[in-house]
């Protein structure tokens, strides 16, 4: 299939496909749309099924970045990358430097940070073959999971707020799919809050520190999307609503925060017809890349966590909007980014220039 026809191309700028031969190296480094800025986004590893896969998950990522930074108010456009490859058994420094300098090639247009599969350490080996990193230690903010964590946490007050009129969590019970890096930390806010904790997860050792920390109770993953809870908080992989999920879910509200929720455009607009408000993923999701937008020598996390903590606002006047429209929240949120994207100062300012 050309890239060109791929149903999730949307008008990419440039996709690049990466191979090292010599490290095993395969990957892809999606840059959808520069408008607002260079492209900011991580870098995920995973055992793709095929290349097709990977492709399609580079592509719909990379457009999430767009939309994500836009409603987030950075001065950055939407960017992602994927390694083809088991982060338990696939890495290496060689690997990692060989993506490194694919990242440098494209000279400041992409810059890298972790994502599933990948953690901090191993940007910074990508560090010391570019520049265009963010998010490691050395200089940076470091990990971004309990800053993703915090904001999808606000996210959910706010979608409480909305769809169930409370301005507390306390009671409520949330169904969090994947307890790791960014799924634990929401479960201690949660917890600090008094909401009740359903989990799932493939590792077990995630599972027994949310339930001796959290007093969680466990179900299995293939069981969370149907649990009797008043929200469902999907933190792992995407797509997790859909034809054969959505019959199943009793929550009213979907808020977590795994990219692309949705297996289709579509599954928004039946969310709202279930009456079910769904907080849509790029937007709940964006404390990482918000805290990343704040690293440098200035670097204050007050400031930083704050700006986070306006996913909340954001959030409501997606819902107001949706509702006033009577359309799907993913499809008011679309609306707004778009309208910050489509023509921005930045690409007036290269057209007149022109």
């Amino acid at each position: 299939m050309s890239v060109f026809e791929h149903r999730e191309f949307d008008g990419h700028e440039q996709v690049v496909f990466c191979h090292d031969p010599a490290s095993g190296l395969k990957a892809i480094i999606a840059i959808h749309n520069t408008n607002i800025g260079p492209a900011l986004g991580g870098c995920r590893m995973w055992p793709y099924a095929s290349e097709e896969a990977a492709v399609t998950d580079a592509l719909r990522l990379s457009r999430g970045m767009t939309y994500k930074s836009a409603l987030a108010g950075l001065s950055y456009g939407g960017g992602k990358s994927v390694i083809i490859g088991d982060p338990r058994r696939d890495k290496s420094d060689a690997l990692f430097r060989a993506m490194g300098r694919y990242v440098d090639s494209l000279g400041g247009r992409y810059t890298v940070a972790e994502d599933v599969g990948i953690s901090v350490p191993d940007v910074e080996i990508m560090a010391k073959e570019t520049a265009h990193v963010a998010g490691v230690a050395a200089g940076g903010v470091g990990d971004p999971s309990p800053a993703t964590a915090y904001g999808v946490y606000k996210g959910i007050q706010a979608a409480a707020k909305h769809r169930l009129g409370v301005d507390t969590l306390r009671g409520l019970r949330v169904a969090v799919q994947g307890v790791g890096h960014v799924g634990y930390y929401l479960c201690r806010h949660l917890a600090a809050e008094g909401a009740e904790l359903v989990v799932a997860d493939i590792a077990q050792d995630s599972l027994d520190r949310v339930v001796r920390e959290f007093d969680a109770h466990v179900v299995a993953p293939e069981a969370i999307a149907a649990a009797a809870v008043d929200i469902y908080a999907p933190c792992a992989l995407g797509a997790t609503i859909n034809d054969a999920s959505l019959p199943q879910l009793k929550a009213k509200i979907v808020a977590g925060s795994a990219n692309n929720q949705l297996a289709e455009a579509r599954h928004g607009e039946a969310l709202r017809k279930r009456g079910i408000l769904y907080a849509p993923d790029y937007v709940i999701n964006a404390g990482g890349v918000i805290v990343i937008s704040h690293e440098g020598p200035a670097y204050d996390e007050s400031k930083a966590f704050a700006h986070v903590a306006q996913i909340h606002d954001t959030l409501l006047e997606i819902f107001r909007r949706a509702d006033a429209h009577k359309v799907a929240t993913s499809e008011a949120a679309d609306r707004l980014a778009e309208e910050r994207f489509r023509k921005s100062p930045v690409r007036e300012r290269r057209t007149a220039a022109a």
